[in-house]
């Protein structure tokens, strides 16, 4: 009879150990559950684009890629993001010319910029609170302001290429670095701020 209560506790740590990496693996949800009822899901950034007074006050979800990200004098910092269209787990998709602009993404506290650099994809969800008109190039620039509650930052691209040991494939001459390796294939979770 020891035996067998042994057993069935050693069942149940298994299996709660399991759940416990099951729950673990689905990860932080990217709009997260206290915000997912007030975000205007009828609200698109084009309509924020182009009337962003418009829109004040309203909770919107917008992805994209970073351009710039800087501290600020008042405890905080400044992204540059451009928008780009969304997929169904609000990770940001397509191709650069499918954005419909730029927009400022404002978080209270101080990020160092390392962290989210030039090309890194984010999701926002935030306030819209107004616009700012700063100089892009020669052009003035009308930004969209948001004001981040919630930020993921989503990982490189699951492909990246490196070099294999002992060396794989083609010789590609000395010019471009003797041997090149298979693809390597890295699914990485995204991470929360």
């Amino acid at each position: 009879m020891a035996i067998q209560d042994r057993m069935s506790c050693i069942k149940l740590l298994v299996a709660l150990a399991v759940s416990g990496w099951f729950a673990g693996c689905a990860g932080v949800p990217v709009v997260p559950p206290d915000l997912k009822d007030k975000v205007d899901w009828n609200v698109s950034f084009p309509q924020v684009k182009a009337s962003p007074l418009s829109y004040k006050g309203h909770l919107i979800v917008v992805a994209g890629m970073v351009l710039t990200a800087k501290p600020l004098k008042q405890d905080g910092t400044r992204i540059e993001v451009l928008e780009l269209p969304m997929d169904e787990g609000y990770e940001p998709t397509g191709r650069l010319t499918d954005s419909h602009g730029r927009f400022l993404a404002f978080l209270k506290e101080f990020v160092d910029p390392a962290t989210i650099p030039m090309g890194t994809r984010i999701t926002v969800v935030g306030e819209v609170t107004g616009a700012l008109d700063l100089q892009f190039d020669d052009v003035a620039y009308s930004y969209p302001m948001i004001e981040i509650k919630s930020l993921t930052v989503w990982a490189l691209p699951a492909s990246a290429w490196g070099r294999s040991y002992p060396y794989y494939g083609p010789y590609w001459g000395p010019y471009w670095g003797p041997y090149w390796g298979p693809p390597l294939v890295v699914p990485t979770p995204p991470e929360r701020k």
